[in-house]
């Protein structure tokens, strides 16, 4: 925004009854806990932030390498790295409790148990919502991620439900045949919106030793080469839900963030390209608002699947 400046253009957005003052959320694994981007502008400025993936205890994620860049991406297979629920509570939260911004706690596990246990240690935490990571393996069901079946998804977000206090968003897997079919089921289990795309799963290959480039031999792409991929996702599944949409995966300019609105998201997240422009939210936001202002809309939300189909 021009400084100075004051605009009469409405950003706010509300997902499941939680007030954002504009649509842009840091996505998960991309943003820490806040604290690393701080110097490069106020928290405050940005609608929500979605914390680095949370397990219940302390995990170190797998072994390097474990980032690999791509044609207009990157492969990552990071793990979850994270210090557990306990330690977020005592060093991160008060941080976190003084920012003006919404704060998503993102929350992974390996059994059903393990999601179940941080809701419950979260929901009486200044945490604003969740966001279910069910792209997680089911180490009871084989490894088979929890969000790539309707049974496995209802499952979990069915026994979540009992224990989270606060809204609660789903984060929907890519790597499914029918994505609409798993957004409705979670949606009937009780998920209070729905966050999509979470990455794609991809591999490199180095010629010269022929192994593939990450130790954990595949990883999640993200960045603009799945952008396509997730406007396509979110308006098939905001046109089969009744829940809030927010929509990533690719998104590095307001341009993107305009489109995946009017795809039908609510609200978006920006994640990858925070690598190489930490900027982007900010400059995200900004660069909405002029736009909304060029074209004489008031209210952000008007332009909320605004998308015509042929």
């Amino acid at each position: 925004m021009r400084k100075g400046w004051y605009s009469m253009t409405n950003l706010k957005v509300n997902i499941a009854g939680v007030s954002f003052k504009n649509p842009v959320i840091t996505a998960s694994g991309c943003f820490g806990f806040g604290r690393e981007y701080e110097c490069m502008y106020p928290l405050e400025k940005l609608g929500g932030i979605s914390l680095k993936g949370m397990t219940f205890k302390e995990k170190l994620g797998n072994p390097p390498p474990r980032i690999a860049e791509t044609p207009s991406g990157m492969l990552n297979s990071v793990g979850l790295q994270n210090p557990g629920v306990e330690h977020f509570l005592e060093y991160d939260m008060p941080y976190l409790a003084k920012q003006d911004t919404v704060k998503i706690a993102n929350i992974a596990g390996s059994t059903i148990e393990d999601y179940c246990a941080i809701a419950e240690r979260l929901s009486d935490s200044e945490i604003d919502m969740f966001e279910l990571n069910i792209s997680c393996p089911n180490v009871k069901q084989g490894g088979a991620a929890f969000g790539t079946s309707c049974a496995s998804a209802e499952k979990v977000v069915k026994e979540v439900r009992k224990y989270a206090k606060k809204p609660m968003i789903v984060k929907l897997s890519p790597n499914v045949t029918d994505i609409v079919s798993i957004a409705q089921a979670v949606e009937a289990q009780g998920a209070d919106a729905i966050s999509l795309i979470n990455t794609l799963l991809g591999m490199r290959i180095d010629i010269n030793t022929r192994r593939p480039i990450l130790k954990n031999n595949v990883g999640g792409l993200s960045g603009p080469a799945i952008f396509p991929v997730a406007v396509r996702m979110v308006w098939q599944v905001a046109n089969a839900v009744k829940v809030p949409v927010i929509g990533m995966g690719g998104i590095e300019k307001w341009q993107d963030g305009i489109e995946m609105m009017m795809a039908g998201a609510n609200a978006i997240q920006i994640g990858a390209a925070m690598f190489y422009n930490p900027m982007a939210p900010v400059q995200v936001i900004e660069g909405m608002q002029k736009w909304l202002e060029d074209n004489h809309i008031d209210d952000i939300n008007e332009i909320v699947g605004a998308v015509r189909p042929w």
